[in-house]
C-alpha cells in the first residue's frame, strides 16, 4: 500500500503546523516491539537473492515508511509489483521482495525480532 504525501487526510491545519494521519495503514497486531530504521540504497539493488531461503523466498515482516528520495519496487508472492517514490508512505505487508529503482533514502518501522530475523538472513547470504 502506497500513498503520497499529498493525498493523505489533513485532520488538522493551523498557521504553522498541518497534520496529516493516514487510518487503517496495516495492523501490528502480533508483533511486540518495533525498530526504526534508516535505509541508504543504491539502484540496482535487488533482495531476491538475499531473501532464498526464507519463508517463499520472501521477506517475512511487515513494514511502514517513508522515502525520503529515490523509487522502489515491490513484488509480492502473487506477482504484484508495487512502486513507491519520493514523499510517498508505504505499508509493505510480509511476503515481499525489493528492487531499488533509483537511489534511494527510506525510513522504515519493523517488528524488531521480526526484521531482525531477516536481516541476519541476509547478512549469512553475503558470507556465501
Amino acid at each position: 500500500m502506497r500513498i503520497s504525501k499529498d493525498d493523505v487526510y489533513v485532520r488538522m491545519q493551523i498557521p504553522g503546523a498541518v497534520i496529516r494521519q493516514q487510518g487503517k495503514f496495516g495492523s501490528v497486531k502480533g508483533f511486540d516491539t518495533i525498530s526504526g530504521e534508516y535505509f541508504s540504497l543504491s539502484a540496482g539493488v535487488d533482495t531476491t537473492e538475499l531473501f532464498q531461503g526464507l519463508e517463499g523466498n520472501l521477506c517475512q515482516c511487515p513494514h511502514w515508511g517513508f522515502v525520503l528520495r529515490g523509487q522502489i519496487t515491490t513484488t509480492d508472492a502473487n506477482g504484484t509489483h508495487e512502486t513507491v517514490r519520493t514523499n510517498d508512505l508505504f505499508y509493505w505487508p510480509a511476503g515481499h521482495n525489493v528492487k531499488v529503482d533509483a537511489d534511494a533514502e527510506i525510513i522504515m518501522f519493523s517488528p524488531e525480532h521480526a526484521h531482525s530475523v531477516v536481516i541476519d538472513h541476509m547478512i549469512e547470504q553475503t558470507k556465501s
